[in-house]
């Protein structure tokens, strides 16, 4: 496919010389913009615009909530733990601890704890049948994604369970302690100390909660064993950031022309993985003005990405597509049923 003297024009508005001709050399190969697009359906969450037709077989633009729960766990390598306190004035009482940790080949939370540590106490003394919840969230202190804590504006997970210490006979017992030296370099120092020993959380109830405003769900613990990490993961906050702090004129030309909101006030994205982008968009109330609603969208990817560079240019396409709509430029595929861009309005006035 060719790509228009327009679209060349929207690029050189957007990025350099450099990137603009590796962008215009990458809509000729393999990942342009197909002749037929495809238009995602997903019940029930209703589409926000294109075609009733539905597809055969509908492209899957949406991480499940087992995906989401494990990505979280996988990304943050540090968390808060919860025991219950043995203390005679506070028995009983959550006690929250900063803790480190890894995850084996189940997902399941390894930690290294200190045997004279008030949560391994806590733990010794609730028995081999008392519960603790491991506490993690994305984009703060607790993830190795580096980007500064937004507070309950972000995803975040708790994992209950069970947890017992892992003898040297485990058959992952090296490969736990390799995963550990690489994940937190100190704990060379300290893995042969008789105090020190390695603890494995096995999961019975998973909460995973998507941000500020946003669907929280219980998750199996078997679906989240299953479930896959999103390989964007340690990247999305750095990629959110970027996008939210240099492209606000983009994305509300995404919001008005491809989401075809009005009255649009503020768009922000609030996620990315390697299926598509969540925006959410805070617009007026035709019938009062003074008052401000907020949507939730989710805007897929044509094509599941495999890197941070696929992403980029995935959301290139967003807001070229966005910039063609508004000036006016057309292809010859446009009026094919199915052709937009996929997408679903996820929540409604969801901050209300």
């Amino acid at each position: 496919m060719r790509i228009s003297t327009a679209s060349v024009a929207f690029l050189a508005c957007l990025f350099t010389q450099n990137e603009v001709s590796a962008f215009s050399i990458g809509m000729n190969g393999s990942n342009t913009r197909s002749a037929t697009r495809l238009y995602a359906t997903a019940a029930p969450e209703a589409a926000v615009n294109g075609s009733s037709q539905k597809t055969s077989t509908p492209p899957k633009i949406r991480l499940n909530v087992p995906e989401k729960a494990r990505t979280v766990i996988s990304v943050c390598t540090s968390g808060t733990l919860c025991t219950a306190s043995h203390m005679d004035d506070i028995q009983g009482a959550p006690f929250g601890s900063f803790v480190d940790y890894v995850l084996d080949d189940k997902g399941n939370p390894v930690l290294l704890m200190n045997e004279m540590s008030m949560h391994t106490v806590n733990i010794q003394k609730s028995g081999p049948e008392g519960l603790v919840t491991l506490f993690a969230q994305l984009g703060g202190p607790t993830s190795s994604s580096g980007v500064a804590t937004q507070g309950q504006d972000v995803s975040r997970c708790s994992v209950t369970g069970t947890i017992e210490k892992i003898e040297d006979t485990a058959e992952d017992w090296d490969a736990i302690r390799m995963r550990y030296g690489i994940a937190h370099t100190y704990a060379d120092q300290v893995m042969d100390s008789p105090k020190f020993h390695f603890y494995r959380l096995s999961p019975k109830k998973i909460y995973y909660v998507g941000g500020f405003g946003v669907s929280s769900e219980w998750v199996p613990p078997e679906e989240y064993s299953e479930a896959t990490p999103d390989i964007l993961a340690k990247d999305a906050s750095g990629i959110m950031t970027r996008l939210n702090r240099d492209h606000a004129e983009d994305l509300m030309l995404t919001a008005t022309q491809i989401l075809e909101v009005k009255e649009v006030d503020k768009v922000r994205v609030t996620g990315v993985d390697r299926l598509g982008m969540d925006m959410r968009v805070t617009c007026r109330d035709p019938r009062r003005k003074s008052k401000l609603i907020t949507d939730e969208f989710r805007v897929g990817f044509r094509i599941p990405v495999i890197s941070v560079e696929d992403a980029k240019s995935e959301v290139l396409k967003v807001f070229q597509e966005a910039w063609e709509k508004k000036n006016g430029v057309t292809w010859g595929d446009d009026a094919v049923p199915g052709a937009d861009i996929p997408m679903l309005k996820t929540a409604e006035d969801s901050l209300m």
